[in-house]
């Protein structure tokens, strides 16, 4: 399991979970937002995330982090 807070957000992500490969939002105060297919740059279950989110992780996957 990994977990990174970045931009008011806590990314977790578990090694060898199932497909698609995702990441679980969360609040900094640790509410659920939802899950994010890393493959297809959407939202899941029809969650829509905020281009804040999706800046933090593009910044996250160029650093190697995701």
């Amino acid at each position: 399991m990994g977990r990174i807070r970045r931009g008011g957000y806590i990314i977790t992500w578990f090694i060898g979970d199932h497909e698609p490969r995702h990441v679980h939002v969360e609040t900094a105060d640790g509410k659920l937002i939802g899950r994010f297919n890393l493959k297809t740059r959407r939202g899941m279950e029809a969650w829509q995330p905020s281009r804040k989110l999706l800046k933090v992780i593009e910044q996250l996957e160029r650093e190697g982090k995701l």
